[in-house]
């Protein structure tokens, strides 16, 4: 499946670092990003993060809120979190189910090598719970910055 700008946002309901249950049902009303990364406390992954922690003012005064999602159980993302005095919420997606709907789990080249695993993506996801923007494939520095001036386009 395809995700297309538009296109209704596949639900989904996944633990985060605490352990509390996210749906996304519950991000109607407001701009949700989401974005999909491979592992907690790896190089890009970390820069990732931290680029959306220290832009989580501006992204919470336009209205949205910032979700990361990797196959990471609960207490690695507590670590990573605490580590690094992350500001957002992560997701544990371990069996795929949430990523696989979104073309964020797949066959990916690494260093010229075939292989199944998370693609570094992300989408912006609308008030009305619709795909208002997506990147297929991000690198992860920098890509807070781009993602908040989408989002500032997306709502003029």
């Amino acid at each position: 499946m395809s995700l297309e700008i538009g296109d209704v946002a596949p639900e989904f309901s996944a633990i985060d670092q605490n352990e509390k249950i996210f749906n996304l049902a519950d991000a109607r009303g407001k701009w949700l990003v989401l974005y999909f990364y491979p592992k907690d406390d790896t190089p890009g992954c970390t820069t990732e993060a931290c680029e959306f922690t220290e832009g989580i003012e501006a992204f919470r005064d336009i209205n949205a809120e910032v979700v990361g999602c990797s196959p990471d159980p609960p207490e690695k993302h507590r670590k990573f979190i605490e580590k690094y005095g992350l500001r957002i919420r992560l997701l544990s997606d371990p069996g795929h189910e949430v990523m696989a709907p979104y073309g964020a789990w797949g066959e990916k080249k690494l260093y010229g090598k075939l292989s199944i695993g998370t693609i570094r993506s992300t989408v912006i996801i609308d008030p009305e719970g619709r795909i208002a923007h997506r990147w297929k494939s991000v690198r992860a520095k920098g890509h807070a910055e781009k993602v908040r001036e989408r989002l500032t386009k997306l709502q003029a």
